[in-house]
């Protein structure tokens, strides 16, 4: 049996590849693995406690309605970001603004987080996975102050280090650096997260394709050509697609990673800018899928090289196996 490598343990191991780090990044990246596991635990027991699941009453920045659970997991990351010393500020998709940490240590940490505290969260009370998304850049303005907007408005290629973690059937915890991608699963009876999926690469193509299609009427006719395409006996592989939407951006990504697939939720006439979060959602799972091989588009522009222009900017969203994402884009062009 081979010896089963931590978290932790490889974080070390790799730490090398960022000498500017000097160990900073290698302890942001244990600060989400901790919290994460606290957002797992209360995950695992939703249904059975009634102060972490259903309606918190409120609503989001967005206008979606939050979730027990969305405040709960938007506060154990704020708290761990806060007391680690790395991070000088962070934008969450929970909150109107960004947070400027006060403290000294705070002022002096070369960092900030971007992230979704739960994604997915309306299907929590149905069981369905849901999940965290994170993005780390490297703060802009002079260590020392607070950290300002501009430190939040990065194009996704600054990113220094970006990941996902899934509470699914088990808890997966998947990031890259810029050095490949490699996915950790959350062993309970040790309290650590394992190795599990190493050098993760996304199959070049695939046989599924996740949208929701009863926009379908609403989308441009490039897609609903492409969407044509993939139920067809003419793509790629001689038979029709199969269409796999959970509706869950995270699990549908997390599947289409590990399987090959294209991701779709593109602009409509009720949402003409898109609906997901470029900073909280997209940018992050981008830089994932580029470093596995795969594509990220709004279906014309490489969504990495965007240039925010506030924080919860949205976007139309293409993400997905590389032969996969170039048909679909040929489609939109035509």
């Amino acid at each position: 049996m081979s010896k089963l490598i931590t978290l932790n343990e490889f974080i070390q191991t790799n730490q090398a590849d960022f000498p500017f780090a000097t160990g900073e990044l290698s302890r942001l990246l244990n600060d989400i693995a901790v919290a994460s596991k606290i957002v797992s635990r209360d995950v695992r027991k939703a249904g059975l406690v009634d102060h972490i699941l259903g309606a918190q009453g409120n609503q989001n920045v967005q206008g979606e309605d939050q979730q027990k659970l969305d405040v709960v997991a938007d506060e154990a990351f704020i708290k761990a970001f806060e007391q680690g010393g790395e991070v000088c500020g962070i934008a969450s998709e929970e909150n109107d603004d960004f947070v400027a940490f006060k403290s000294e240590q705070a002022k002096n940490g070369k960092y900030v987080v971007l992230f979704d505290p739960l994604d997915g969260s309306s299907n929590i009370d149905v069981n369905v996975s849901i999940g965290t998304i994170f993005s780390i850049y490297r703060r802009i303005s002079p260590v020392g102050t607070e950290a300002t907007l501009e430190d939040m408005l990065q194009p996704g290629t600054a990113q220094v280090a970006a990941g996902y973690v899934l509470y699914g059937s088990s808890t997966m915890l998947v990031y890259t650096t810029g050095k490949g991608v490699n996915g950790f699963t959350l062993d309970p009876s040790i309290g650590e997260y394992c190795l599990s999926h190493p050098s993760m690469k996304m199959p070049e193509n695939g046989r599924l394709y996740a949208m929701n299609e009863g926009n379908i009427f609403e989308c441009e006719e490039g897609l609903r050509k492409y969407i044509n395409y993939c139920q067809s006996r003419e793509n790629q592989t001689g038979m029709p697609y199969s269409g796999r939407y959970i509706g869950s951006l995270v699990a549908d990504f997390h599947r289409n990673l590990i399987k090959g697939g294209i991701y779709i939720y593109p602009d409509v006439l009720s949402a003409p800018e898109g609906k997901l979060r470029l900073l909280y959602e997209c940018n992050p799972l981008a830089f994932i899928a580029e470093q596995a091989g795969g594509l990220a588009t709004t279906g014309r522009k490489r969504i990495l090289e965007i240039k925010p222009e506030r924080l919860h900017q949205r976007t139309p969203y293409y993400t997905g196996s590389k032969l996969m994402m170039e048909k679909a884009m040929e489609c939109l062009a035509k």
